[in-house]
């Protein structure tokens, strides 16, 4: 973030950060409660370094983060919006088809854990299949790698599907109150159940050919977007980079936060994600090229546990085999033999 966005987003946020002069002493500026908690997620500094580096001290950091997160969602947070109306829709399935040649996409979705300090007084409540304690991010994004849709909460120790099944975004989709497309899908991994608007890769111990494989290869290509955007996210906020030492409610609203300004950055500014930082694909070689982002450790964001579920409908199924059969007739794309070479 350059000084020109800085002062941008300081008068978007400043307003809603309070500021109270005592008799002692006057309180600490905006500006510079800006400047402590932009560098805490970029870095992930301790707020006793921070405390060093600016002469405020940690506890007073401490008190003023949680208010300078929620100034910042609540002046970011439309930024991430799931779409309304079929003309938004259309607009996430043409970019999808356009960069990713996935037709009908509306977005890719994952889960991740977390990782943060054992609260106190937690049991078992935070405490994941890692045997770390962590909270749950789950997310769809779309095909220029902004989220549309998150869900921040306790991991309960549930899998992908479990979580996405107990969002509103699940509630809205099945009730049909988001004009989603009839002909719409959602692209997922294993993790996630097999619906007519979900697609998941065919189980490679079924009947595993060609078109089952070019299928997977065209999923996964899309479904790569996503990967992406929690890659981006990880590089750019390095808060993420171990297991977070706040309170739940403050990681909470530091996800949130960091997953708004992550959109509002992407959106407004043309640097923010090189194509470097991105995983691509060789289509001579038939490898695929790690993104930078695979290069920064990353202690505080992990997978959810998959789940064994396999009870789909035949409806489902079918959606499925249409799509595979189409991306061996008529939706080709001319590389794809060379990409599942691997498979």
């Amino acid at each position: 973030m350059d000084e020109s966005k800085f002062e941008e987003l300081l008068l978007l946020v400043a307003p809603l950060v309070t500021k109270e002069n005592t008799l002692m002493r006057d309180s600490i500026p905006t500006r510079m409660k800006h400047q402590i908690v932009l560098r805490y997620l970029a870095t992930g500094d301790s707020f006793g370094s921070l405390e060093f580096l600016y002469r405020v001290p940690r506890n007073t950091i401490y008190y003023f983060f949680q208010e300078v997160c929620e100034a910042s969602w609540t002046a970011l947070g439309k930024v991430i919006k799931v779409p309304g109306s079929q003309h938004e829709w259309n607009n996430i399935m043409e970019d999808y088809y356009r960069l990713w040649n996935f037709p009908n996409c509306c977005g890719a979705m994952d889960g991740k854990l977390v990782n943060i300090r054992c609260p106190g007084s937690s049991g078992s409540e935070y405490f994941d299949y890692k045997k770390n304690f962590s909270i749950h991010l789950f997310a769809v994004v779309d095909a220029n790698y902004n989220f549309i849709y998150i869900d921040v909460g306790i991991n309960e120790r549930t899998n992908d599907a479990s979580v996405f099944n107990k969002t509103t975004l699940n509630e809205a989709l099945l009730s049909n109150l988001l004009n989603f497309p009839k002909e719409g899908v959602i692209v997922a991994d294993d993790a996630f159940p097999l619906r007519t608007d979900v697609l998941k890769p065919y189980n490679t111990r079924g009947e595993f050919g060609d078109k089952q494989k070019i299928f997977n290869y065209r999923l996964s290509r899309a479904r790569r977007v996503v990967e992406n955007s929690f890659g981006i996210l990880v590089s750019k906020f390095r808060i993420y980079e171990k297991a977070i030492p706040l309170s739940v409610q403050k990681v909470e609203q530091l996800v949130k936060t960091t997953c708004a300004l992550h959109n509002w950055l992407r959106k407004t500014t043309v640097d923010y994600v090189q194509q470097r930082s991105l995983e691509t694909e060789d289509w001579v070689t038939g490898s695929i090229v790690p993104g930078e982002w695979r290069e920064v450790p990353s202690l505080a964001l992990s997978d959810l546990p998959p789940t064994n579920a396999r009870n789909h409908s035949e409806n489902a199924r079918r959606v499925r085999d249409v799509y595979a059969e189409k991306f061996v007739t008529s939706c080709t794309v001319p590389w794809q033999w060379n990409m599942i070479r691997r498979i």
